[in-house]
């Protein structure tokens, strides 16, 4: 009960301070790919059930570019704001495993199915390790196979890992430690 209304009131708060902030990333990313500077993809949730995810718009649809600008606002994971929505609307929670396309985590065995009981979160134990997968997988000579083989395996274990140690204070713990990720 309490991280339901933790969430909740914290990620009201948090959108009305950031509304202005939002809409102007909005606007800008909205030039900066030529098209609505908002999208929504279908991601897999808590119980394995589909939701639409919000994100910042930072790759061009036609040309596949990212320009400096949005390639700062993934850097600094700012195009994660608008899950901040989903956090209110009560799909998402501000701590828990990141919620993926499907072919993942709806493909677990039954053992680590247990991730599946957590809703999706804005940060995680995984998502801090993992802060840089983008330019982890790049330097792979199979990005694929990397991530399907090592990077997601690894995710999934320290998601149980979590799900068998979750309290409020640990999220408390993980959500200090992603403000203050890059500035360490």
């Amino acid at each position: 009960m309490t991280k339901f209304i933790f969430d909740r009131v914290i990620s009201f708060f948090a959108l009305l301070f950031f509304i202005p902030i939002l809409l102007i990333f909005v606007i800008i990313s909205s030039i900066q790919t030529n098209s609505f500077g908002l999208f929504t993809q279908k991601r897999v949730g808590q119980y394995g059930k589909m939701f639409s995810i919000f994100k910042i718009k930072t790759i061009h649809p036609e040309s596949g570019n990212i320009s400096k600008w949005n390639a700062l606002l993934r850097k600094f994971k700012l195009d994660e704001l608008p899950q901040l929505i989903n956090i209110l609307i009560g799909n998402m929670s501000f701590v828990g495993p990141r919620p993926d396309i499907p072919g993942y985590y709806d493909q677990l065995d039954s053992a680590q199915q247990e991730v599946l009981k957590l809703k999706p979160g804005l940060t995680s134990e995984a998502s801090l390790k993992y802060a840089d997968e983008e330019s982890l997988l790049r330097n792979k000579i199979n990005p694929l196979e990397y991530n399907d083989k090592v990077i997601f395996p690894d995710k999934v274990k320290m998601n149980l890992d979590y799900y068998h140690k979750r309290n409020f204070l640990l999220d408390l713990k993980i959500i200090i430690r992603t403000l203050f990720y890059h500035y360490n």
